[in-house]
């Protein structure tokens, strides 16, 4: 096979997938792993893909390695927030125990909770004060205040998380890649998502558009991991995937 036409499949690739690894293109095209390696290396002089560690990603990937202050993110999407919020709140049943991630669509959850005979617990002060305004039953993690997002974070708030085994949980993310799953910028808010979604049995995670094929610097769960609720996602590297609920 030409180089060229090898290198215009692989951003075929590419586009149908969101990324790719090397071990896949070597399979793919019965190539040498130095032949993909030259390859990828040439796409991302030239501007076509983003080439990582083990493969590359899709042109228009984009790193982010800081956090928003909470109030400014509570004014951007805010029509997709509500959408998805309500879905995520009409999944809560009675019997279920429910972990509620801090986060600005998780906190819009609340306004339309249903089912107060659930009971919660949270990271975030603001959600815990808000659910007990409702009249549901909610417990709140201690440990470290992070200012930013407003959320408990570090090792006391995940050796609390040990003992919950949660029904259903509700997340938010910074970043969505197939290839490096849901990502934060900080590791102390990584380690509590981590926790508490490996002590959760129905998994969950709210995110408008903006935030698919994103990159933090930490990842807390694989992409896989968790069924993920949007709405208006555009972007076809996605489309194909069983997990994703558009709303």
């Amino acid at each position: 096979m030409l180089t060229e036409e090898r290198q215009a499949k692989i951003l075929s690739l590419l586009e149908a997938m969101g990324s790719v690894t090397i071990q896949q293109l070597m399979l793919e095209f019965n190539a040498s792993e130095s032949t993909i390696r030259r390859d990828l290396n040439s796409l991302d002089t030239s501007g076509d893909l983003v080439k990582v560690y083990g493969g590359a990603l899709q042109k228009g990937t984009m790193y982010n390695t800081t956090d928003d202050n909470v109030r400014t993110r509570m004014k951007q999407n805010a029509e997709a927030k509500v959408r998805i919020a309500q879905y995520a709140a009409s999944l809560i049943k009675a019997d279920d125990f429910v972990y509620l991630d801090a986060g600005t669509t998780t906190e819009m959850m609340i306004r339309y909770i249903t089912n107060k005979q659930a009971i919660f617990v949270t990271n975030a002060i603001s959600h815990a004060k808000k659910l007990a305004e409702i009249g549901c039953k909610v417990y709140i993690l201690g440990g470290e205040f992070k200012a930013v997002t407003e959320a408990i974070v570090g090792e006391e708030a995940v050796a609390t998380l040990e003992k919950y085994n949660f029904t259903k949980g509700f997340w938010g993310t910074n970043g969505i890649s197939i290839q490096k799953g849901f990502s934060t910028p900080e590791v102390k808010e990584a380690m509590i998502k981590r926790k508490s979604m490996e002590n959760c049995k129905e998994r969950y995670v709210l995110c408008d558009e903006s935030k698919f094929s994103k990159i933090s610097s930490i990842t807390f769960a694989s992409f896989e991991s968790a069924t993920i609720i949007t709405t208006g996602l555009k972007q076809p590297a996605f489309k194909k995937f069983k997990n994703i609920v558009e709303v």
